[in-house]
């Protein structure tokens, strides 16, 4: 037995990887992005037996050169970067952090939401370069405006609560939230993502990419948006038509957006977003806060050792608990029938 924990990745939180000398192991890291030859490689010169998924993607080439691989624990939320069905397929829970990074990522979700509505960015660099930029002016207020909420989990809760203290309305879609969510915050719920986006002036994007969601934000869901609308995005770049999003800035139809992900990061240099001054960017680092790192870190590490060592893990943090079930159910279902 390997007692090794392979993070994808740079060093985690000295929280989390106290936790795991405490327990005799110790971390192996590769490089950041690496890709399934590389991550394969580590898992079979270390043995590891349970990984720590940062970044870099785990498929199922990945876990057929490892069987040993016991568990994977992604380091925060977002698993679009793991095959969980080929996991579930070889008995292998994926586990997440379930709310531990909620609130950094609410907190950047807001402040792209005011840097891009308030041009903060433009202007700061229109005085850099010698301009006064005041007479003609004319900015935007977002109080009174309406905040659609796509998907109602732990970070656009957070985000919800922060912007109603900015006095925005909110209105939410999520086919899968309680009812009991919506009301608590006090947030319009639709029936459909398309009825809620007639109604907003800023959509901020708080769900997984899935073969469902992916392109969701295309040249059709912008054009039902209000004119002049915003778009906010601290989930993942996938759900967004990068094309469609540009189009729409410039025909002003949108009025800008603020982006920390993008479908391939990191983004080609000469990739359009930079050339378009209404789109405020950073480099998915929503989530990448000293104060989440921790808790993220820790959640990842401790969920590890709870399956290595037979120990119950809640049911919501393991993100392919059905598709193990099915699994499970399949042998047993053929002996049945035998």
């Amino acid at each position: 037995m390997s007692k090794t924990i392979l993070v994808t990745g740079p060093e985690l939180d000295p929280a989390a990887a106290r936790l795991v000398t405490d327990r005799g192991y110790r971390t192996v890291h590769t490089p950041a992005y690496a890709d399934s030859a590389v991550i394969s490689k580590y898992l079979q010169q270390t043995g590891a037996e349970g990984i720590v998924s940062r970044m870099g993607r785990l498929d199922a080439a990945v876990m057929d050169a490892a069987p040993q691989i016991k568990v994977i624990s992604k380091h925060g939320v977002g698993v679009d970067n793991i095959d969980i069905q080929a996991a579930a397929d070889r008995g292998i829970p994926v586990l997440v952090a379930t709310g531990a990074n909620a609130v950094s990522v609410a907190e950047h979700a807001i402040a792209l939401l005011l840097a891009t509505v308030k041009r903060v960015l433009p202007l700061d660099a229109g005085l850099r370069a010698g301009r006064w930029e005041k007479p003609g002016f004319s900015g935007r207020e977002i109080a009174g405006s309406t905040l659609g909420l796509m998907g109602m989990g732990a970070i656009a809760q957070a985000t919800g609560r922060i912007a109603k203290g900015l006095g925005l309305t909110l209105a939410g879609f999520d086919p899968y939230a309680p009812d009991s969510i919506f009301d608590e915050l006090g947030v319009t719920r639709y029936a459909s993502f398309e009825d809620m986006l007639a109604q907003t002036n800023i959509l901020s994007l708080h769900c997984p990419l899935t073969d469902q969601t992916r392109g969701i934000l295309n040249s059709d869901a912008f054009a039902r948006m209000p004119a002049n609308g915003y778009v906010i995005n601290t989930a993942r770049g996938g759900l967004i038509d990068e094309a469609a999003l540009v189009a729409a800035i410039r025909s002003g139809h949108l009025a800008g957006a603020g982006l920390d992900t993008f479908a391939v990061e990191p983004p080609a240099a000469d990739h359009p977003f930079f050339a378009l001054p209404e789109i405020v960017l950073t480099p998915h680092i929503g989530g990448v806060t000293r104060e989440a790192g921790a808790r993220v870190g820790v959640d990842a590490v401790r969920g590890i050792f709870q399956v290595l060592d037979g120990q119950p893990v809640a049911p919501e943090r393991i993100i392919n608990r059905k598709l193990l079930a099915a699994t499970q159910a399949e042998p047993a279902n053929m002996e049945k029938q035998q």
